[in-house]
């Protein structure tokens, strides 16, 4: 059974497309992370054009993050004044991808910055979560004791001005690195259509070293609004959302998280990670591969509206 794209202009089969939403809700579900840096891949390898993809997977991050948020708010884990700051970077990165992402279409530049972002920034980060677990799981096995992560702000953030107390994650720190990090955020998911919870949360965690539970509840938060506000920008901008795309992986999405969270909760963190930073990697070579193979088809029609 197929069903037409408007935005894309193809036909694809609906029952692969929900299958995908499955498949990726299942893996955002049980490894806790947004399924954006995968979903856009997956998209692209189907023949759904990059800017399409990239546009129509905001939605999709967007209503996925909701119900997450939600939840840690009911639970007072968010921290509301860390995610107003993040917020005012986050939202000028998210106009300034937008327009950027709008100049590499102009240009007809955007398939392969969006084919070469993701192949580098997949590959880095598996390669680092891939190095990251394979150290736990060695220490765990030597029994080793576990690294234990002081509390307090790192001291070459404490010298920057602008300081805010943040009560909520028991941080005391200068605002420039928190606008920096939403900045970087906000411009990675209108680009390449990513949540950024996968980078967000490290970053918290490690660099500003935020309480984990609270670093999750306030990244979803980000993740909500930002990519919301890509929805509706890239919508009038670029006019690449496709309605019925997103509404299919919504659906596949919701329902796979569901069994994911389930089945994540019956597995050690680092075999977690180490499975996750596999699965990455993999996507990373699989992108790579499409850069440097010949296509099926060696030529193109592109039609330019010009306006007089």
């Amino acid at each position: 059974m197929t069903i037409y794209l408007p935005i894309a202009e193809l036909p694809v089969a609906i029952f692969t497309i929900l299958a995908m939403g499955l498949a990726v809700g299942f893996i955002s579900g049980m490894f806790g992370v947004g399924g954006g840096f995968l979903m856009t891949p997956l998209l692209i390898f189907t023949g759904v054009p990059p800017a399409v993809a990239v546009a129509s997977v905001s939605p999709y991050m967007a209503a996925s993050s909701l119900s997450g948020a939600l939840s840690y708010w009911r639970r007072g884990m968010v921290d509301t004044t860390l995610a107003w700051v993040l917020l005012s970077g986050g939202l000028v990165g998210t106009v300034s991808g937008v327009l950027l992402f709008l100049w590499l279409r102009s240009v007809g530049q955007v398939d392969l910055t969006i084919r070469l972002s993701y192949m580098l920034l997949l590959g880095g980060i598996g390669l680092l979560m891939l190095a990251e677990s394979v150290r736990a799981i060695v220490r765990a096995r030597s029994g080793a004791p576990r690294p234990v992560r002081r509390p307090g702000t790192r001291p070459a953030l404490m010298r920057l001005p602008l300081k805010m107390r943040f009560r909520r994650s028991r941080i005391y720190i200068s605002a420039l690195p928190v606008v920096a990090i939403g900045y970087v955020i906000g411009l990675l998911g209108a680009v390449l259509g990513v949540g950024g919870g996968f980078i967000l949360v490290p970053a918290l965690i490690y660099l500003l070293r935020v309480p984990t539970q609270t670093s999750v509840g306030t990244s979803l938060v980000l993740t909500l609004v930002t990519m919301a506000a890509a929805t509706v920008l890239h919508a009038v901008a670029n006019g690449t959302v496709d309605a019925v795309l997103a509404l299919v992986m919504m659906i596949g999405g919701t329902v796979g998280a569901q069994f994911g969270a389930r089945t994540g909760q019956t597995l050690k963190a680092e075999n977690l990670r180490l499975l996750l930073g596999l699965l990455v990697l993999s996507v990373a070579v699989r992108v790579g591969a499409e850069l440097v193979t010949a296509p099926g088809d060696t030529f193109a029609v592109t039609v330019v509206e010009t306006v007089r």
